[in-house]
């Protein structure tokens, strides 16, 4: 056991860097969209009915995000991602996956184990999380969809797999976790390059927690490629915030930094008492997200990679969805001002005109 405990964090420590290039991250978490057409919803743009993800694509979204349950009762498992994965596939996306461990929402207040792992000791639980990573890995290799990107854990900065590996506490379980999972993404993509690592936080607009969260990583000697922070204003603080971490970042660690969770309301809902950033309208929801892309933008030394939105293809709560107001398409399942932030920077030359055949 001990001989196998400590292999696995050799294979973290020193699993070759990715060969993945670095291009920016026009994102999404689309982890719901499936399901919403699944279960009738229409996607609509300017008024016409079309596929979600060709939407997306036809906006110059170039990244879907999946979060992956353990056993779930929900749609997020392994069959329904590997089939939404391969869709995208098809249609050019890159992919990042996000691992939950747990069989339900994963998050700075929620870290519960999977079911299938009660009662385990810390060393059969890194067993465990290991096998599972690897085996889950090795299913969207064998099925045509690799990742690009790997998250090790969703807003893991109070930890996973709580209490075992719950932070400040026990930050020795936690890395072993960490390391197990990055383990099992090398054994599982096999004889390809390694997808990129990304440790995800939720401190955004943080810059002494995130200070404190990635230097105590660092004592562990984890070998990870990507920072992803969450940033949500009424809970992370302003845009400045926002900036002056970004920088703060990119110049301590120097790694890639993604936003990989950002969101705003169409419709009045999170500052209904207290002054907003920006209004919760359709048009401050845009304005919201070009000013997030335009701080990721401006990172020093070009270690800003990317921006996803969260969960914008849900239908709105009244026809069964579970966010309310702050996806990308109205009640009428028409998209929304904010799905045209990024056609200007994807948008270039026009297509040839078709000539009449003589």
């Amino acid at each position: 056991m001990k001989r196998e405990l400590l292999l696995l964090g050799w294979v973290a420590l020193w699993a070759a860097p990715s060969s993945h290039a670095a291009d920016y991250a026009v994102g999404a978490d689309l982890s719901g969209l499936k399901q919403a057409e699944d279960r009738g919803f229409a996607f609509k743009d300017g008024g016409q009915a079309k596929p979600g993800l060709q939407i997306f694509k036809d906006h110059g979204y170039n990244w879907i995000r999946l979060r992956l349950f353990h056993t779930p009762s929900m749609a997020q498992n392994l069959p329904y991602d590997i089939a939404l994965a391969q869709t995208a596939r098809k249609l050019g996306y890159k992919f990042l996956l996000d691992y939950h461990y747990s069989d339900t929402w994963a998050d700075p207040a929620h870290q519960i184990p999977p079911k299938a792992w009660d009662g385990m000791t810390h060393a059969r639980m890194v067993n465990a999380l290991f096998a599972y990573t690897r085996d889950t890995i090795a299913a969207f290799r064998e099925a045509g969809v690799l990742p690009d990107m790997v998250q090790i854990g969703n807003e893991i900065s109070n930890g996973m797999l709580w209490p075992d590996g719950k932070l400040p506490a026990n930050w020795d379980n936690f890395a072993g976790f960490v390391k197990a999972g990055i383990a099992g993404v090398e054994a599982g993509k096999a004889d390809y390059p390694r997808p990129r690592i990304m440790i995800h936080i939720d401190k955004g607009g943080d810059q002494d927690a995130t200070k404190a969260f990635l230097d105590k990583l660092a004592t562990y000697h984890i070998g990870y490629d990507v920072i992803g922070q969450s940033y949500y204003p009424w809970w992370h603080g302003s845009l400045n915030d926002l900036r002056e971490n970004l920088a703060f970042m990119a110049k301590a660690y120097d790694k890639d930094i993604v936003v990989a969770e950002a969101a705003y309301n169409w419709a009045p809902a999170e500052y209904r008492n207290s002054p907003a950033p920006f209004p919760e309208s359709p048009e401050g929801q845009k304005e919201f997200l070009e000013e997030v892309n335009r701080a990721v933008m401006a990172t020093p030394n070009g270690r800003g990679i990317g921006v996803f939105y969260w969960e914008p293809a849900v239908a709105p709560r009244s026809q069964g969805g579970n966010v309310g107001g702050r996806g990308f398409f109205g009640p009428d399942g028409n998209a929304l001002p904010v799905m045209t932030v990024f056609d200007r920077f994807t948008r270039g030359k026009p297509r040839p005109a078709t000539q009449p055949a003589q």
